[in-house]
């Protein structure tokens, strides 16, 4: 049960697709992940990378923030840290060490299809038909962009991102569950979860990865990025995203990630997309668009007009 009510979405058009663009600017920054891993960090330290993403960020929030946890929110926070990135983050390094960034940020696209469900039965939500089935075409765009020449396929980097799909799905969904305490601040909540996860990280982090050797300035470069961006930023605007916006509609966003990844994979790598992988682009982008709507008008028995139920 959430600690304080919800805060609506701005009940103007104008107003919700700027909210919506706006949380849109965390899954995009996301996409950037896959690049900086494969071409600017030291390969082989995931643990040592997802250490270094959470851990300074939650500091930094917590002293900008300035507001600890209270009551069952030090056991929440450290839940959500887990699920949202001391799990999530390094299974995103490995699938990325594994997989060409566009193929391994994919794997990600399914996410909204274990959100849709995980909405019934963890938020007790009505299923909604209508965003399941974006979620679907959506995969199918994505799984178009991932069928280009060359793409390589191996099975731990698969099984790496369809675990930490998985895993953000859950931190999502109880996310807009628990929404967070009255006066609290989206980064507040950012913060809290990312030191808690980089506590979490902290020890396997020093026996399984230790620090990579010749860290050098791309490296640092790389670091402050995903722990600036990549996380502190992009995490205060999802939270505050998750709790005004519908929580299916907001995980289809995540479809921005594997974009963004495969089209920096094309302009700074120089990889060369086939036309089925450009048609891919353009089904996912308005599987993602239209998931924002609201289900279309349906006629009942009476002859009248009404909208199926818009889970929020």
């Amino acid at each position: 049960m959430n600690t304080s009510p919800s805060a609506p979405a701005s009940a103007t058009p104008s107003g919700r697709a700027g909210l919506i663009a706006l949380t849109a600017l965390a899954p995009a920054i996301w996409g950037t992940t896959y690049i900086v891993t494969t071409h600017l960090l030291p390969e082989g330290h995931p643990l040592f990378a997802a250490l270094m993403r959470s851990l300074p960020a939650g500091v930094i929030a917590l002293l900008i923030a300035r507001t600890l946890p209270r009551g069952s929110w030090w056991w929440k926070s450290l839940v959500l840290g887990t699920l949202n990135m001391a799990a999530f983050f390094p299974l995103l390094f490995l699938s990325a060490q594994h997989l060409p960034g566009g193929v391994a940020a994919t794997l990600g696209a399914g996410q909204p299809i274990v959100v849709a469900f995980l909405a019934v039965a963890i938020l007790g939500e009505q299923l909604s038909g209508w965003r399941l089935a974006w979620g679907i075409v959506g995969v199918v765009g994505v799984g178009l962009v991932v069928l280009g020449p060359g793409a390589g396929f191996s099975p731990v980097g698969i099984l790496a991102g369809l675990a930490g799909a998985v895993s953000m799905a859950f931190g999502v969904v109880l996310t807009k569950r628990w929404g967070r305490p009255a006066g609290v601040s989206a980064m507040a909540l950012a913060g809290w979860q990312l030191t808690a996860a980089g506590l979490v990280l902290l020890v396997p982090t020093l026996l399984i990865d230790g620090t990579p050797q010749g860290i050098d300035g791309k490296a640092i470069a790389g670091y402050a990025w995903l722990a600036l961006f990549g996380a502190l930023a992009s995490y205060t605007i999802w939270f505050s995203g998750i709790r005004q916006l519908p929580v299916t509609s907001t995980a289809l966003l995540g479809l921005l990630s594997p974009l963004v990844a495969a089209a920096l994979g094309v302009l700074v790598v120089g990889e060369a997309l086939a036309p089925i992988q450009i048609a891919g682009f353009a089904v996912a982008l308005a599987a993602m668009l239209a998931g924002q709507l609201a289900p279309p008008r349906r006629l009942t028995r009476s002859g009248s007009a009404h909208t199926t139920r818009d889970a929020t």
